[in-house]
């Protein structure tokens, strides 16, 4: 927030402007007997000097902003140039909600039309579109979406899903009359087994993977294309950590039929949680039954190029039966700052800072296993994140490893899975130096290895 005092004479002057003499006049339609007569209980004025001391004072309590971290599981840090805190304030853009008037928001539809043409290249899919909320709810509306087109009500959804992305299209479909059903995944390689979910007929609208999946396993997307597509059913791949599509090859090139993905790893800071950004990507002959917004390019009567919301799919556009979404609210302003992130960055920035993901995510993998009475239990090939088993109870030697050593080394899956005490989730970023990673090695092989000789 902008710091901007006013002088004594400049409230002056704002008060003369709207013809009164004090500020108390503003209140005047205030009943007297309700008004505060006594001075708000309330802190003294600070000078700016002040307030930055006092806010500085209060950001140095903090601790977690400067302890090293190894947590994924949905959130990544990555590093985010500093160009993007600039452009978003521009004039340009002048708001991040909807932009109805396309005669004054050019400069916001542009940005969503340039965010969906990167999101296409990106996942390597026809058409995408904007104002989705998060990932979470973007695989809500791809599997409303994927009963819409193939008007079949079962869906086959992997448990290598993020299992809050499970609870959320559980909410949106409870009384939709879509059936879940639960694909389970292989324990040597993490990947998912679609024979294990039973039959996959004429009766399945779609099936749900993520790929790298929960456990940061890659999955094999052209196998399961396959599978899906004989059935005549629906491929919906969600992507929690967008960065991998710098590395991986595109989900449409394996055969997908909607990419759905969490955009916060491009520029969007973690921010205790929100707000995040939902990206969606689709074949182009399922367009019409696209949930949010799409904008496109048209021209005006002297031929000038101008943007436009082709496709407005919310219920207060067209026949309330007739919407696809409900979506009210633009994340134009989370997807402009992933728009500059990615045209800053570039083909080559991109695949750079995804390249170091895989690395020094390979490197701590390496290390980690090496440790004595610790494993990575799966298989499958990984970009970022990877499962450890330790000797003991993770979630105890994790609290221990941060309190002793002031390192957050990653999550403990008991917090989702009952039946895995002793596994957790390591994430490793471009951010995280061979320093971090080997403080995180030590810490690991001090506190995992005295817990288990008692």
């Amino acid at each position: 927030m902008r710091y901007i005092p006013n002088s004594p004479d400049e409230r002056s002057e704002m008060l003369h402007s709207v013809g009164l003499t004090s500020m108390e006049q503003l209140f005047d339609s205030i009943p007297a007997d309700v008004l505060l007569r006594r001075p708000l209980d309330t802190p003294a004025a600070l000078s700016e000097i002040e307030i930055l001391a006092r806010f500085g004072s209060l950001a140095a309590r903090n601790t977690a902003a400067t302890r090293p971290s190894f947590l994924g599981a949905g959130a990544y840090s990555h590093y985010a140039p500093t160009i993007i805190d600039h452009l978003l304030s521009r004039s340009e853009f002048f708001t991040a909600y909807t932009p109805y008037q396309p005669e004054i928001s050019q400069g916001t539809l542009q940005a969503i039309f340039e965010f969906q043409t990167l999101v296409c290249q990106l996942t390597g899919m026809d058409v995408a579109n904007a104002s989705m909320y998060d990932g979470s709810t973007s695989l809500a509306e791809a599997v409303l979406m994927a009963e819409r087109v193939t008007r079949r009500s079962r869906v086959i959804v992997s448990e290598a899903v993020h299992p809050e992305y499970l609870q959320v299209v559980e909410t949106y479909v409870r009384h939709a009359g879509i059936e879940l059903q639960r694909a389970l995944f292989d324990d040597a390689s993490g990947r998912t087994v679609i024979a294990e979910a039973g039959a996959l007929n004429e009766t399945v609208a779609a099936v749900v993977v993520q790929s790298p999946n929960f456990f940061g396993c890659v999955e094999d997307l052209r196998v399961l294309a396959e599978q899906v597509h004989a059935a005549g059913a629906l491929l919906i791949v969600a992507i929690t950590e967008s960065m991998s599509l710098g590395l991986l090859q595109t989900p449409g090139a394996c055969g997908a039929d909607i990419v759905l993905a969490e955009g916060q790893s491009f520029g969007v800071p973690m921010s205790f949680g929100g707000p995040y950004l939902g990206m969606f990507a689709t074949r182009e002959k399922y367009a019409r039954q696209l949930p949010g917004r799409l904008v496109g390019v048209a021209a005006d009567k002297q031929g000038r190029r101008g943007f436009v919301l082709t496709l407005a799919t919310r219920e207060q556009h067209i026949r309330r039966e007739k919407a696809t979404s409900n979506i009210c609210t633009n994340e134009g302003l989370i997807a402009l700052a992933a728009t500059i992130y990615m045209e800053t960055m570039g083909k080559r920035g991109m695949q750079e800072a995804a390249t170091q993901c895989a690395q020094k995510a390979a490197y701590a993998a390496r290390r980690i296993a090496a440790l004595e009475g610790f494993s990575l239990p799966f298989s499958a090939p990984r970009f970022n994140e990877f499962v450890v088993r330790a000797p003991i109870a993770a979630d105890g030697m994790l609290k221990r490893l941060a309190g002793e050593r002031n390192i957050t080394g990653g999550l403990a899956l008991s917090r989702y899975f009952a039946n895995r005490p002793n596994d957790f989730l390591v994430c490793v970023t471009e951010t995280n130096p061979r320093e971090e990673i080997d403080a995180l090695i030590d810490g690991l092989k001090e506190v995992g290895s005295r817990e288990s000789r008692v």
